[in-house]
């Protein structure tokens, strides 16, 4: 999966097509009219709905999981998702945009994430 982690958002954002592709049916959505702006240009965005979904970052032997709420929008995107400042604050991870690393701690020492291109 292609995420992009943006340490500049407020929000976590799951395309719709990304939720379709997961087999998550929209039902699950719960209703938000709050719209937000800057992901399109120019444009304010008012979500699909809300969707609570396990995240978990690293492998079996040393991994976290974590529950994330993420805006769905109808849009298209480079990414499946985009997580920003809640998921670092619910992590408790840190961020080296300098290495392009993500550090956080696991029940059997520190995970890194690593960049992909």
């Amino acid at each position: 999966m292609k995420v992009l982690m943006d340490g500049g958002s407020d929000l976590n954002i799951m395309y719709a097509k990304t939720l379709d592709v997961m087999g998550v049916d929209r039902s699950n959505l719960c209703p938000i009219r709050a719209p937000f702006h800057n992901i399109v240009p120019a444009k304010q965005v008012i979500p699909l709905g809300q969707i609570d979904l396990p995240v978990t970052f690293a492998d079996r032997s040393n991994y976290r999981t974590k529950t994330l709420i993420f805006d769905v929008v109808g849009f298209l995107g480079t990414f499946h998702a985009i997580l920003g400042r809640p998921c670092y604050a619910k992590f408790m991870a840190v961020p080296n945009y300098t290495y392009l690393k993500l550090k956080m701690l696991g029940p059997c020492g520190v995970i890194t994430i690593n960049t992909s291109f």
